[in-house]
């Protein structure tokens, strides 16, 4: 797969009423008056899904770059391996709703690397404080947006549900690499924290 998905690659939405198996009509779940139209929210969702996954897998991507020859090398691997998984799903879902990837996609790419990659320097802690704060966001981020996924749906939710699962698996192994206890944890996990927020914020509108 090649590092980054092409937004000409892409084609444009076809906003004729019947260019897709997924009717812009109705409302999503929870929906409020005032809320985007179920087109326009799906295209949200699977957007910020796939560069959330693409960011993850840079994130890994750096610290396997420094620390892929140590103990947590195995593991390293492993939660990539899965964010990888993650990745080429939410591209097929790219293409199969003609929906652009985020503009800003060549910044996550440099921008998770040295993320990981920079954590792992500070050492073994401070990446998996990095993975922990990085992963509670996104299990926070699938939740929500499960809730507003109705039965036409059913097949993406089951692949976040899944995903989701996995996002805390990671976590789960973070804190169990003693995170909690990297230099300045609290406020190394609340800066990831916030920046992770503001990424997911962007790539859905951008």
């Amino acid at each position: 797969m090649s590092e980054t998905t092409s937004p000409a690659a892409v084609t444009r939405p076809d906003t004729s009423p019947n260019s897709s198996p997924h009717s812009s009509r109705g409302a999503l779940p929870g929906s409020l008056p005032g809320d985007l139209p179920r087109r326009d929210r799906m295209a949200r969702i699977v957007r910020v899904d796939h560069a959330g996954e693409y960011g993850a897998k840079r994130i890994y991507e750096g610290q396997i770059a420094v620390m892929g020859k140590g103990r947590h090398g195995k593991t390293l691997r492993h939660m990539a391996e899965q964010e990888l998984v993650h990745l080429e799903y939410f591209e097929k879902q790219l293409n199969r709703r003609r929906v652009r990837p985020t503009l800003l996609q060549p910044l996550w790419h440099v921008t998770g690397f040295l993320l990981g990659a920079g954590t792992a320097v500070l050492g073994e802690r401070a990446a998996m404080a990095c993975t922990v704060a990085v992963e509670e966001v996104i299990e926070e981020h699938y939740e929500s947006q499960l809730k507003h996924l109705g039965p036409e749906e059913q097949e993406l939710s089951d692949s976040i549900r899944k995903f989701q699962a996995e996002e805390v698996e990671h976590r789960d192994i973070g804190l169990q690499n003693e995170a909690e206890r990297a230099a300045g944890y609290p406020l190394l996990s609340a800066a990831i924290k916030a920046g992770t927020r503001a990424v997911i914020w962007v790539a859905e509108r951008v």
